[in-house]
């Protein structure tokens, strides 16, 4: 059991995580223009892994084969699988259904903690779920009430949200093996872009050096791999080290709150009151789903 200021700045770490991330939405639109989806994700990971070898150049000697298979199902779910599955679901369907659909990452992280853990979800956690989930939807939706399916598409945005959920309990797991989330962190790296190498062929990936004399690009990479991969990959999964993967995970709920914001002051995007009604309703439902009942 983790001390009361232990859990404050797991709150903290996760706090400042899905702050960052939920720039990166706009960083990689702003990419969007010069590369592919499939390369921005491979940079900044790449990015990203060099920085941590940097900052932590020591041997990481695994105590085993178990170990090893956390490792390597958290680099792949994660980082490839996951990025991978919303990065298509967004060519196949619309971007509200994707940030609602992956929207419920938290709900089935407490769902497969309870199924391997034997832990209840409890109701203020459900409720608080339900809440943000009607928050994110108006958020994506902004006010249109055309819903439009696409199974596949939609298909593959649950598969990034369950993704996502895997990663959780595995990288939780990992974290019992009482290294420092650097080490845990670089490993994973390791495995994510082991396994994101064979997929690259298959995706139209092509390295060009124009787009990277562009130093807008350079910066926004930067920023994707240094500080969005590298650094926060560390603090999420310090925060689930105090706090546990399923009430950090809730803190993902925060993501569109976040990117409705920096659109609105760097894109010019339009904010709306049904947006800012919204960003309430999540808000609202994270405080809910993290208050014990």
């Amino acid at each position: 059991m983790h001390s009361s200021k232990q859990q404050i700045f797991g709150h903290v770490l996760a706090l400042f995580t899905v702050f960052i991330w939920g720039t990166t939405f706009v960083a990689t639109k702003l990419l969007l223009a010069d590369f592919s989806p499939v390369a921005i994700l491979f940079y900044r990971f790449f990015v990203g892994y060099i920085m941590l070898w940097i900052i932590y150049p020591h041997k990481f000697q695994s105590s085993g084969i178990k170990e090893e298979v956390l490792y390597f199902a958290a680099g792949a779910s994660g980082v490839t699988i996951y990025f991978l599955c919303e990065n298509f679901a967004l060519t196949y369907t619309y971007a509200s259904n994707v940030s609602i659909i992956v929207a419920t990452a938290p709900f089935l992280t407490g769902w497969l903690v309870s199924l391997f853990y034997k832990e209840r979800m409890s109701k203020n956690f459900i409720i608080g779920f339900l809440l943000a989930i009607v928050g994110i939807a108006i958020v994506s939706f902004n006010g249109s009430m055309e819903l439009s399916l696409n199974p596949f598409g939609d298909l593959l945005a649950f598969l990034a949200a369950f993704c996502w959920a895997v990663y959780s309990v595995f990288a939780t797991a990992a974290t019992k093996y009482d290294r420092s989330s650097m080490a845990i962190t670089r490993r994973i790296f390791f495995y994510g872009l082991l396994t994101m190498i064979p997929v690259l062929p298959f995706c139209d990936f092509q390295f060009e050096a124009a787009p990277f004399r562009n130093m807008t690009n350079l910066g926004l990479l930067l920023y994707l791999g240094l500080i969005a991969s590298g650094l926060c990959y560390i603090t999420w999964n310090k925060a689930m080290e105090y706090l546990g993967a399923v009430k950090t995970s809730v803190y993902i709920y925060l993501n569109p709150v976040v990117t409705v914001v920096f659109s609105f002051f760097i894109l010019g995007e339009q904010l709306t009151l049904i947006s800012v009604i919204g960003c309430i309703l999540i808000l609202l439902g994270l405080l809910l789903s993290e208050k014990k009942g």
